[in-house]
């Protein structure tokens, strides 16, 4: 890809960004993405087939802007299922204030735009892995507490760090990110792991 190329995707990339995060709750069609970049909307279609691959590889430029990658070494480095736990709710407790403009976008428009929702279906099926791998692991260890099956427990850790809870505790509750995530680490431990607690 030639520089201008690249740097036309950059600038309708991130103006898809912050017109989500503007908009909220409302679709952003194609041509008011084109005009803030200051494209064509013929230019977008040759950089984006479609709305769907457009908002999905937006979701994927924040998170590389934001660096996700570098964050997740703290979930690869684990080497517990108690860490693997304790690095999902850091991971995502301090991911979701710095990208909660977008998320929320998402989430309020997913129900009427096949792109929102598909981008939404993919960050939280990635979520639900990583629920997933960190409750295996403790069930693996013979940890997990007895009466959690493991799809139980992997719904329930899901539930426990979505947007929702997030948002309920922090914004309605005034809760800072330090204390969401570090009540949030006490209680699942209790919740999941055999002697803690």
């Amino acid at each position: 890809m030639s520089r201008k190329n690249s740097d036309t995707r950059t600038r309708i990339l991130e103006a898809t960004w912050h017109l989500m995060e503007r908009e909220r709750g409302r679709k952003v069609s194609m041509g008011a993405i084109a005009e803030a970049a200051g494209v064509s909307r013929q230019a977008l279609y040759l950089h984006f087939a479609s709305r769907v691959e457009l908002v999905s590889a937006t979701v994927h430029y924040v998170d590389e802007v934001k660096g996700l990658g570098e964050r997740l070494q703290r979930f690869h480095t684990a080497t517990s299922g108690v860490e693997l736990l304790e690095a999902c709710v850091e991971v995502w407790g301090n991911y979701i204030p710095e990208i909660y403009g977008l998320a929320k976008a998402l989430l309020e428009t997913r129900d009427c735009d096949e792109a929102a929702a598909a981008a939404w279906n993919g960050c939280m099926g990635t979520l639900r892995d990583v629920c997933r791998q960190a409750i295996e692991t403790l069930a693996g260890e013979g940890r997990l507490a007895s009466e959690w099956p493991p799809d139980e427990a992997t719904e329930l850790l899901w539930t426990m760090v979505s947007l929702h809870n997030w948002e309920q505790l922090t914004i309605e509750c005034g809760w800072s990110t330090e204390r969401y995530v570090e009540r949030m680490k006490r209680l699942l431990k209790r919740t999941f792991v055999v002697g803690e607690g």
